[in-house]
């Protein structure tokens, strides 16, 4: 079971109102919700602040955090928008009620439920001002080492605000992004260390820094997007190259337009392999030896070999992982 629970708070009663927040948790839930397939991904709960009559208190935010922490799953996923604040004792996600800085949530609560957790995987996502006080080692000392399995990705460090555009948050609108096939890797998996990188690389120096805190064994994936190749053409990498550090010598037999040659033999069996290979060029696997590009590899009779990304692949597939 994957379970997420997605905040967003936009009304508050004392404090001013936001108006991206309600907004982003509800992409964030429709990103979640379901596969590149159509298929059924994470079970999503969804609570929304956007008038005084839905108004998220402590209280309430708290119960259903630990419910969400609760029981064994193989993901529960905690994702937040809204108010974020900080005093000398540390930092706080603000609910609907919130009078004064100390009046929310603190992250030092939410980061004991998470260590308490049974879930194999707990993955919290933060878009808060001072949301990186979730992984502070000065701040939250209990806490900054994290339990096995946990991941926290936030979208500023502890002195930083979280700025929004065109009515939602700069974080989650990149991180929407990376769900929907952005961070995907070629079998269409995003993990939350492919989102930190998307989100990290998107960013300038003087913008907003993520934070990114792992203590896991392996990442888990987030969604699972159509990949950029078929699985099965992934695996001939293997028939082509005999070895990772291998060249595949061409001719013109494999370049269907020989306009450029005199030989005009045709081999299908060429080409469809040639076809491959410019797919493999097209995902940074496969790059000429010796020429600017594939098709005069071909017509010059030179080769091509398996970038250093083509080879973790190819190495993949030969141990059967892929």
């Amino acid at each position: 079971m994957k379970k997420a629970l997605c905040i967003g708070i936009d009304s508050y009663e004392q404090v001013s109102d936001l108006h991206g927040c309600v907004n982003d948790a509800n992409a964030i839930k429709a990103a979640l919700e379901r596969n590149g397939d159509g298929t059924l991904n994470f079970d999503v709960k969804l609570m929304c602040a956007t008038s005084e009559a839905s108004y998220i208190t402590r209280k309430s935010l708290k119960e259903s955090i630990i419910k969400l922490f609760n029981g064994e799953s193989e993901i529960a996923l905690l994702y937040y928008s809204g108010h974020g604040s900080f005093d000398s004792f540390g930092g706080y996600l603000c609910t609907s009620e919130v009078k004064s800085v100390d009046d929310g949530l603190p992250l030092d609560e939410l980061m004991k439920i998470v260590a308490k957790s049974p879930a194999r995987n707990k993955v919290i996502i933060l878009d808060s001002c001072h949301s990186g006080f979730a992984a502070s080692s000065f701040e939250m000392p209990d806490y900054s080492l994290l339990s096995s399995g946990t991941t926290i990705l936030a979208a500023c460090d502890e002195k930083q605000y979280a700025t929004e555009k065109d009515g939602n948050g700069v974080f989650t609108n990149l991180l929407i992004e990376a769900l929907y096939g952005g961070a995907m890797n070629l079998l269409g998996d995003v993990t939350p260390g492919s989102v930190y990188a998307y989100i990290d690389r998107s960013l300038g120096g003087w913008e907003q820094r993520p934070l990114f805190k792992a203590n896991i064994k392996s990442f888990v994936s987030l969604r699972k997007n159509i990949p950029p190749i078929a699985i099965e053409d992934l695996r001939k990498i293997v028939n082509i190259f005999s070895e990772a550090s291998a060249e595949f010598q061409l001719d013109p037999t494999y370049e269907p337009d020989k306009h450029e040659v005199e030989n005009k033999e045709m081999n299908k069996e060429h080409e469809a392999t040639f076809a491959l290979l410019q797919k493999y060029t097209r995902l940074g696997l496969v790059i000429p030896v010796g020429a600017e590009h594939m098709y005069y590899a071909a017509i010059g009779s030179k080769s091509c070999k398996l970038t250093v990304q083509g080879q973790h692949y190819w190495n993949l597939v030969k141990k059967n992982t892929i």
